[in-house]
Order: C-alpha cells, then structure tokens, then sequence
C-alpha cells in the first residue's frame, strides 16, 4: 500500500469523523431548544367518580358533566305496594370544568334534602416512563347543607340552625399501574358544626382505598371501601362499600353496583352508614347511575 492509498484512506476517516461530530453537536443543540415534552397517563378511572366518591379525574375544559344517580333498598316489614324497591334515593348533579385541571360542581339528593357542592383541583399527572412523578394527586373541598328541619332515618339528631352545614376536604392519591389497573387512596377529613345533644365528634378522620379493572373495551370492575377512624358515638355506623361495573358509550358513563351506603354526600356515606353491608334487613342497597358530558366549548385546531 502505497503513501497516497494511506493518505487518501486518512482523509475519509477524518472527513466521517468530523460530519458525526458536527451531527452529534447539532442533536444536542435542537434537544436542548425543543426538549421532549412530558407524556402524561390518561383516563385511570375514565370518570369523575369511582362509584362512592371522587376519583383523580377532571374533565377538559369547558365540559359540562350532567349525572343522575340512583339507590334503591327495601324496609323491612313494608306493608306498602311499591315496585321493585320501598325507597329510592336520588341525587341530581352538574359539574363544570373552567380548565383541565379546575371542576366546580353541584347537586341536590331528593330523599335526605341535602344540597351540595365541592371544587377539584388535579394538582399532580403521572407521566409515564417516570420515577419523578409517579402518581397523580387531585384535591376535592366538598361542602353540604341540609335544607329538611325534621329527623328521618338517615339523619341521627334534630337538624338546628348550628349543624345544617358539613364540609369534606380530601386528597386523592392514585396510580394507573397498567392499561387495565388503576388504584386509588383517599385520606378524608369531614368537619361538622357542633351539637350540644350528644358526645359526637363533629372532626372525623377516614380513609378511602378504591381500585378499577378493565375486563372490556367499554367496561370495567370498580370497588371502593372508606375506613373511618373515630365514628359516631350515639349511633352504630359500618364503613362503606361498593363494588360495580362501569359501561361507556360514548358521552355516556352508566354505573350499577351494590354498596351498603344509601347516602351520596361524603359526609355522610363516609361517617354515617348505619346498615352493614350484607342482604339481611334491607342492608343490600343498589345503585345505578347515569353520567352525559357536554362539551360546551369547540376544540381548538
């Protein structure tokens, strides 16, 4: 091999070497004025609610949530004709969403007369492929307000002036940890206006585990158990539990589930759930319920 073959053989190496320098340097150039933009995990829970209480999710903005929820229960030793179910409770609701991450919603529930309303603020997205934010983190500041003057048997004292009002503040923990399986924690504090006729706590303290499965394209198992860690004194409470299938069509989410919880307050399914949850005396409560989106503003193109 002569000294031009070796001159020649030089210059190509060093001509390749310098064009991938120059290439690697501009790479990092462009990495560095367009970084790559966080992935977020979308749809752990596909709804608003897990079935009893709030999940992580909000709606985009500008979405307009309409529900409907339903529960249904015998009395025992009912001596009326009624149609499938003695009672039949029922919550009307409207949620609307000011921006991705901000919900503002009310509702009324028919049978206990409570009004109520909460904000959800999604604080925290879990991003996928990262250890830095691994769980989404929402919070809900829930309020209610009894608007009966009468006792009933959801309701455990006379309501005055001093204790129509109950407030929920929560922080919701969650993590989708697949394509098909999302879990959820909820610790929960529920502050009440004090009573003067009993030795009732009016701050409660209460944690939420709850779980989704997807078992379809459209549906899903869903469960949710609340623990609370000083209950009423002057009246037998049991922790709440549901457990349901969700369906989405579409705009349309339907929920059906069994639970012990009559109530769709927090404040009270959460603290106030006298019946365990079991088919004997009319304990075996179910719930069914019907979520439409709205989109009331046009997507930007």
């Amino acid at each position: 091999m002569n000294n031009k073959i070796i001159y020649q053989l030089l210059t190509i190496a060093f001509m390749v070497l310098s064009s991938s320098i120059n290439a690697q340097s501009l790479l990092d150039k462009l990495d560095k004025e367009f970084p790559e933009k966080p992935i977020y995990v979308i749809a752990a829970f596909k709804t608003t609610r897990i079935g009893l209480g709030h999940s992580i999710e909000t709606r985009k903005k500008g979405a307009l949530e309409i529900s409907l929820y339903n529960r249904y229960w015998n009395i025992p030793n009912f001596e009326g004709q009624r149609f499938l179910a003695d009672v039949v409770s029922t919550r009307y609701g409207l949620d609307y969403s000011f921006s991705d991450n901000f919900t503002f919603g009310l509702g009324y529930t028919n049978h206990d007369k409570i009004t109520d309303g909460f904000v959800k603020h999604k604080l925290l997205k879990q991003r996928k492929n990262s250890k830095k934010r691994f769980i989404s983190i929402t919070l809900v500041q829930g309020f209610s307000h009894r608007n009966s003057e009468n006792t009933n048997e959801d309701i455990y004292e006379p309501i005055t002036s001093s204790n129509k009002y109950a407030f929920t503040s929560q922080v919701l923990i969650a993590r989708k940890i697949n394509s098909e399986l999302s879990l959820q924690i909820s610790p929960t504090f529920i502050h009440k206006e004090a009573s003067s006729l009993n030795s009732d706590p009016n701050n409660q303290f209460a944690i939420g585990f709850g779980g989704r499965h997807k078992i379809g394209s459209h549906a899903s198992i869903v469960s949710e158990y609340f623990y609370v860690a000083n209950p009423l004194k002057s009246v037998q409470t049991y922790n709440a539990f549901m457990v349901g299938v969700n369906w989405e069509l579409s705009h349309l989410l339907l929920q059906f589930q069994v639970t012990n919880a009559r109530n769709f307050v927090e404040d009270t399914f959460i603290s106030q759930t006298k019946n365990n949850f079991n088919a004997k005396d009319g304990n075996f409560h179910f719930g069914f319920n019907a979520t439409f989106v709205l989109q009331t503003k046009k997507k930007k193109l």
